[in-house]
């Protein structure tokens, strides 16, 4: 059973930083692709930026220029680095991955990420 645990969210000031992580139970290398979402409260979830197995990175308009994905093979985990945060990044966080032949995907439990003004 795959597993995504994540980590590092918290209250920042607008202008701040935080560096979400994700861990997972197997290889990085064994999903397609890896993928943050984040849910903000009476919102829909959304994708925030997205990697595939080779290294392809694909960010949503909000976070362009702000947020940078990245993971550590050694360490199976993928990280969101998150820099010049606005009150607008509040939500919650998940982790997300997905295997294509199995079509299966999977969620962290979220993370609590809260920009004050």
């Amino acid at each position: 059973q795959v597993q995504l645990v994540e980590s590092g969210g918290g209250l920042v000031q607008a202008g701040g930083s935080l560096r979400l992580s994700c861990a997972t139970s197997g290889s990085v290398f064994s999903f397609n692709t890896m993928a943050w979402y984040r849910q903000a409260p009476g919102k829909q979830r959304e994708p925030v930026a997205t990697i595939t197995s080779d290294g392809y990175r694909n960010y949503a308009d909000s976070g362009k220029g702000r947020f940078t994905i990245s993971r550590d093979i050694a360490k199976n985990t993928l990280y969101l680095q998150m820099n010049s945060l606005k009150p607008e990044d509040t939500a919650v966080y998940y982790c997300n991955a997905w295997i294509a032949t199995s079509r299966s995907r999977y969620w962290g439990q979220g993370t609590q990420v809260t920009v004050s003004s």
